[in-house]
């Protein structure tokens, strides 16, 4: 039997449910998983859980009896769960490893498979490797009942949520979020955090925070497009003074500001840059993507800390805090992590820490975030998703990386990176840069510029320029 190819992307692998993302496939990746920790000599226990997707339970007990079939200890959360928590359970534990059933802001129609460390946060781009170097084509399924297997003691339920939420109180001051003079409005996407919100801001707004696994067949992507319904709240109530949005797993955030305007990760990232060392007088290494702004090299030399850029996929800056002092690590998607915390995207997490430095300033986050442009400078940032043939989004990187492109449209630049995807610093002080997506069929143009009407025009002339 020729199996299907399993790789896994920059978060993970995801893939159409039922077309190539089925409860075979799903066996075989934990099979490689029970290979590989058996192999390192421990008696390993395991995390397992889903978050809202169609399937989740399914997936996430298919995994469980693969592993436990192999003699590996199961935790098995009860209900849907969010990709921090099974990070912070790994480690709270004391587990060797985590396995979330979540493909994360894709569309409906996708499911998937992300691997955690016992450190708290994604594995480590090694130990991906070598799991997926072990995927064989053909795998036995078990046939035994999960009952089976927690009578032998070897599967365990566990309540992460409520793990999650004692956790949160032991880092806020809830008394005083809950009294706080902005009023916040939470979207949870139809996602894995809706609960948690709920229980810990019962005077939030909510949105969609309801078990709907079919999205109302919008990707549960944080990014201004798929929030208009939160925005027009926030512009129609006027002691709305901030709209937080959290994915499908809840490891990413969007936000509004008190005139419903969004609020993107490049913002968000100088936001706690700005707030953890200016106001709490914290420090440590600023570790980003490549595709973030560089204005948060600008704020990292203005306050003396270090940053580093990595490659596009969380893995790269989890595996940085791990081993090193960092006061925040980002991406431009919206995947935030910082110091205090676990090595681990948590948008709840982030969101309260913004919500938090609202309330203790006393400031909204419209003059919050005019502070950060006191220091960096104003700015506007833009991203435009392509969903292209494979052989045109190819012809499209390659011409870039081969240094192809002279200029787009008016556009000139001054130098290119290729750390991950191709990207143009322009004359005009702004910059554009082309990627293919890691776990979708996509081009992704991303673009910063002085205005919105700037960077929407860098957005269309690169568009017209790669495409034609």
């Amino acid at each position: 039997m020729i199996a299907d190819k399993i790789k896994f992307g920059t978060d993970g692998w995801r893939a159409i449910v039922a077309q190539d993302f089925t409860v075979y496939n799903v066996a075989r990746v934990s099979q490689a998983l029970a290979d590989w920790l058996l192999a390192r000599g421990e008696q390993p226990s395991v995390v397992v859980g889903h978050d809202c997707r169609f399937g989740g339970e399914m997936f996430a007990e298919t995994v469980a009896k693969v592993l436990c079939s192999n003699g590996i200890k199961v935790l098995l959360a009860k209900g849907f769960v969010s990709t921090p928590m099974i990070s912070l359970a790994v480690l709270q534990l004391k587990a060797q490893q985590g396995v979330v059933i979540t493909a994360s802001h894709n569309p409906p129609s996708y499911n998937g498979y992300k691997l955690k460390g016992a450190h708290g946060g994604p594995s480590s781009p090694k130990d991906i490797a070598a799991v997926e170097a072990l995927i064989k084509d053909e795998v036995v399924i078990p046939s035994e009942k999960l009952a089976h297997f927690e009578a032998k003691g070897l599967l365990e339920y566990v309540q992460l949520e409520d793990m999650y939420c004692d956790y949160l109180k032991s880092k806020f001051d809830f008394d005083a979020l809950n009294k706080s003079g902005f009023k916040l409005a939470y979207d949870a996407m139809f996602g894995a955090g809706q609960n948690v919100v709920r229980r810990l801001l019962p005077g939030a707004v909510l949105l969609h925070c309801d078990h709907n696994p079919g999205f109302h067949g919008q990707a549960p992507e944080p990014l201004d497009k798929n929030l208009h319904e939160l925005a027009a709240v926030i512009k129609s109530t006027p002691e709305l003074k901030i709209g937080l949005a959290t994915d499908g797993d809840a490891d990413r955030i969007g936000l509004y500001d008190e005139d419903g305007n969004f609020v993107d990760a490049h913002h968000i990232i100088l936001l706690l840059v700005h707030y953890l060392h200016k106001y709490k007088g914290m420090s440590g290494k600023v570790a980003i993507a490549f595709s973030c702004t560089d204005r948060v090299k600008r704020m990292c030399e203005a306050y003396g800390l270090p940053v580093e850029v990595t490659p596009i996929g969380f893995k790269y800056i989890s595996e940085i805090m791990v081993h090193e002092d960092v006061l925040v690590g980002g991406e431009e998607s919206g995947g935030i992590a910082v110091k205090g915390h676990i090595p681990e995207r948590d948008g709840i997490y982030d969101g309260l820490v913004i919500y938090e430095y609202m309330t203790r300033s006393g400031k909204t986050l419209k003059e919050l975030i005019q502070e950060v442009y006191d220091v960096v400078g104003q700015f506007v940032y833009e991203r435009n998703d392509l969903t292209l043939e494979n052989a045109k989004k190819e012809e499209i990187i390659k011409t870039a990386q081969d240094d192809g492109y002279s200029a787009f449209g008016k556009y000139t630049f001054n130098r290119r990176e290729t750390i991950d995807g191709v990207k143009y610093h322009l004359d005009n002080g702004g910059w554009m840069m082309l990627r293919a997506s890691g776990t979708e069929p996509l081009l992704r143009i991303y673009a910063e510029g002085n205005s919105k009407e700037e960077t929407l025009d860098i957005l269309e002339s690169v568009k017209n320029t790669i495409l034609n």
